[in-house]
């Protein structure tokens, strides 16, 4: 418990202690009715006086309804009662007692879910090591610039993103991906903050400013998650605003006019005493706690059992969007498929040997840093000599075009060869095709093979099992490829050779086509998704290796780049959602009946006690089930 919470733990038992021996004493002396309202009024200030405050002040700010308020004036208003008829001083201080005794629940509850999200993601390093004049020195990661040579000894944990560049080691990944099994890494490895160093000592040149990390971006995504509000949540805020004045104004016609009625009317007494009671009681039982509280802590809990998996999703409204999406539209490369390129055959078509075509090929590529491209280089196997080039050019979704020893080199798709109007040729064998021009004239082709993730086949199952109608993949690459991946994957449509602009074109095609209230979501890594990533319902970005754009502009993040994680999250998200729709049903129906009943009589201040202190501790205990997702 927090010092706040235990200083009203301990006002509760002392209050509780007071009112249980007054009632045992009024049970055996009587005592004279202002005496006792003396005496009762000693429990309710211990237990009440922070909500007579806080009503007062709402009160003074023009603030006046909200549960302070319907607290204050009931309570007050049963003491009032209570003097009049001289007898039930308890029912006031127990109003209020169990009505704290709630608030501490559902305030140890929050905390608790805060307390387990805020363990999960306890990565923010805390000092980075910089070699010196006198040896290793600790400093703030926020003051290490890019470029930096670090150290990081076993044990701990990588403070800013990194490339090896000496020493070898295991890292634990769990607190980023929620994956037990180490990696191992070597020199020439990428590494990301957050992990932590478990067995050798190595040297890493970082390649972000700490702002920039991963270990930044994930603390940034977790803290601002509570901005975007779901639909249910800014229902349950508007649902209060319009709720608690019409409840008081009720309670207010219920106090007055039925007593009016039987006084003007029927000529009868008007029992003021039997209405005010039952208007206070009603007063009670509409305290709208429940839902205010359960509801966002129920999508808090939701949030944070995703990012305990890995999965980062950066607001209640996206985890709401996606209990409803029923098409998930892929990219293939980085997605689902790793993106790591190998050159498997190279056919030159005229006068170049296969040595002479891939060096031409590797140059012409040398400024990308596309995964075909760098498959190229890696297949040359040697240092790319910049000054042999000029006149680089990248033309988007075609290739590029460069000058090597002054003479003219193309390389791309077969849109570049009918661009420069040659005659080239297609291979039938699956997998990417890089065309090759020298000085105008076609000189051969490359192919090369990209490896499908180990998971990407049971991801897709996976998604139809938890009821995506279509899984649709888009892709720049050539046809033949892009079909040999879609049929090993049982992808339900293809669509191939498409530029970055040809995506958003088809994605806006898909949502013209869908249901309005199914959701479409788009899930890819390259900056060229990015465009995609904004313009779905939803947006699902790979964060261990996709681009920060890409990564900026979706609403999910996957921390281990794992398309099986998908169905996790849509699994998370139905389960969050379940939970709020039974807390908003379970709430309102027990609180519908007891106001109903309330102003024949039939519910009184005690049973007004449970339909709001109880239902609130019930639903906040539900509401507690969000944060698990070991059973899913």
């Amino acid at each position: 418990m927090t010092r706040k919470q235990k200083k009203v733990f301990y006002r509760i038992i002392i209050s509780a202690i007071l009112l249980a021996g007054l009632m045992a004493v009024t049970h055996v002396v009587e005592l004279d009715r202002w005496i006792l309202l003396g005496l009762y009024l000693i429990p309710y200030i211990v237990i009440g006086y922070d909500i007579l405050w806080k009503a007062a002040r709402g009160v003074y700010h023009r603030e006046i309804f909200d549960e302070n308020f319907l607290m204050a004036v009931a309570t007050v208003g049963a003491m009032a009662l209570a003097v009049w008829q001289g007898e039930e001083f308890a029912e006031g201080v127990a109003v209020m007692l169990f009505y704290q005794i709630g608030e501490l629940f559902q305030s140890y509850a929050v905390g608790k879910s805060r307390k387990s999200i805020t363990e999960l993601m306890d990565i923010r390093p805390d000092f980075a090591n910089v070699e010196g004049e006198h040896g290793l020195e600790q400093v703030d990661p926020e003051e290490v610039a890019v470029g930096t040579v670090i150290v990081i000894q076993p044990g701990e944990r990588v403070p800013i993103d990194g490339r090896i560049i000496e020493g070898t080691t295991t890292l634990n990944t769990s607190a980023l991906t929620g994956e037990s099994l180490p990696r191992e890494c070597g020199t020439g490895d990428e590494i990301i903050s957050g992990c932590i160093n478990i067995s050798g000592l190595i040297r890493v040149e970082t390649t972000k400013e700490f702002g920039e990390s991963t270990v930044a971006r994930i603390l940034d995504l977790v803290e601002n998650s509570s901005m975007k509000k779901s639909q249910s949540e800014n229902f349950i805020t508007k649902f209060a605003r319009v709720y608690t004045p019409v409840v008081c104004y009720s309670a207010l016609a219920l106090a007055i006019l039925p007593p009016l009625f039987r006084l003007l009317i029927l000529q009868q007494p008007a029992a003021w005493e039997t209405w005010i009671t039952s208007a206070l009681t009603f007063l009670v039982i509409s305290c709208p706690c429940a839902l205010v509280i359960s509801v966002p802590l129920s999508f808090f809990g939701g949030i944070g059992g995703a990012s305990a998996r890995g999965i980062l999703i950066k607001g209640s409204s996206f985890l709401e969007t996606l209990s409803k999406t029923r098409y998930m539209v892929f990219d293939k490369t980085g997605t689902l498929t790793k993106g790591v390129f190998q050159v498997t055959e190279i056919c030159p078509a005229g006068d170049l040997s296969r040595e002479e075509l891939l060096a031409y090929a590797a140059y012409a590529e040398s400024y990308s840093n596309h995964p075909i491209s760098r498959s190229l280089k890696e297949a040359y196997g040697k240092a790319i000599d910049n000054q042999r080039l000029s006149e680089v050019t990248e033309l988007g979704g075609h290739g590029v075009k460069a000058c090597m020893d002054g003479i003219p080199v193309a390389a791309g798709n077969h849109k570049l060869m009918k661009q420069l109007q040659l005659e080239y040729m297609e291979p039938e064998k699956a997998g990417t095709i890089v065309h090759v021009a020298v000085n105008n004239r076609y000189a051969g082709y490359i192919l090369i093979n990209d490896v499908i993730k180990d998971n990407s086949k049971a991801a897709i199952t996976g998604l139809k099992a938890a009821g995506i109608k279509k899984n649709i993949m888009l892709t720049g690459d050539s046809r033949r490829a892009a079909e040999a991946v879609a049929e090993e994957l049982c992808v339900d449509e293809v669509y191939s050779e498409l530029l970055p602009a040809d995506k958003v074109e088809r994605v806006e095609a898909l949502l013209a086509e869908k249901k309005e209230k199914e959701m479409l979501a788009f899930v890819g890594d390259g900056i060229n998704d990015a465009p995609v990533l904004s313009r779905a319902d939803i947006g699902i970005a790979m964060g261990a290796f996709g681009s920060d754009a890409a990564i900026e502009a979706a609403d999910i993040v996957l921390m281990d780049d794992d398309p099986l994680k998908i169905a996790l999250a849509m699994k998370i998200s139905r389960k969050t959602l379940r939970i709020v729709y039974e807390n908003i049903v379970f709430a309102l129906a027990v609180k519908a009946v007891c106001l109903i009943l309330s102003p024949f009589g039939l519910v009184n201040m005690w049973m007004a006690i449970f339909a709001d202190v109880g239902v609130m501790v019930i639903a906040v205990l539900n509401a507690t089930r969000a944060l698990g997702t070991k059973n899913l």
